[in-house]
């Protein structure tokens, strides 16, 4: 194994993980867990990191295009897409900025969510990674903005979020831009680390009242969401 590479082994698959790029995490194992597709399927991934949902996909039979803003995280995908004998197209680039007029039948991702108080943002790659705006909102909100013009009749937007962020807004959010939602999975995970460096700031947004206001939380709920296009 060369310097600064981590080997990781998911279901039959081998992935290198490199220094910069975030090694999978509980929030990418439930994602990938809970991400159907079928064979022939054109599938975007925005955000793919190291790229195991899109080596899966398409080892799934799935046509796939894996974006991320990170030039190592794009490397790591094509490195990844030959180690398992796989075709990805993966292209550097925010959100849909890189398929710009194309369509799909799956726009997935599991984005940057964990909300950010103010004067707390950084510039670097592990930041990129969680940073989700004041609310927590922010990769997720620009996600479904542009899913409707690059999703094919009855096309799908799947994406995960923190109970915290609320179940009930995201249903809201999916029917408002006229997808019809549905709730794929939940999953019990342990509370993240980050969460509990900013617990009081989660407190004040976390309207659904899903983190106990006093003692300290052991857990979260984590969420497997789905709108479909009509």
């Amino acid at each position: 194994m060369s310097e600064g590479v981590l080997l990781y082994a998911y279901r039959d698959c081998l992935f290198r993980v490199p220094d910069q790029v975030q090694p999978p995490k509980a929030g990418s194992l439930f994602f990938c867990g809970h991400l159907a597709v079928r064979a022939g399927e054109r599938v975007l991934e925005i955000g793919a990191g190291l790229g195991l949902a899109a080596v899966l996909a398409a080892k799934a039979g799935a046509r796939v295009v894996a974006t991320d803003v990170l030039p190592e995280a794009v490397e790591a995908i094509r490195v990844n897409a030959r180690l398992n004998a796989v075709e990805i197209d993966a292209r550097v680039g925010d959100c849909y900025a890189p398929v710009a007029g194309e369509r799909f039948d799956l726009v997935c991702t599991n984005p940057p969510q964990m909300p950010t108080p103010p004067g707390r943002e950084r510039d670097d790659a592990a930041d990129a990674a969680d940073n989700g705006g004041r609310d927590g909102w922010g990769m997720i909100e620009r996600v479904l903005d542009g899913a409707g013009e690059h999703l094919r009749p009855g096309g799908r937007v799947v994406f995960t979020i923190f109970a915290f962020l609320g179940r009930k807004r995201a249903f809201v959010a999916l029917e408002s831009r006229g997808f019809t939602p549905s709730l794929l999975a939940a999953e019990i995970q342990g509370f993240p680390r980050i969460g509990y460096e900013r617990l009081d700031y989660l407190r004040s947004i976390d309207v659904e009242a899903t983190i106990p206001p006093r003692e300290l939380p052991r857990t979260v709920e984590r969420f497997v969401l789905q709108g479909r296009l009509a």
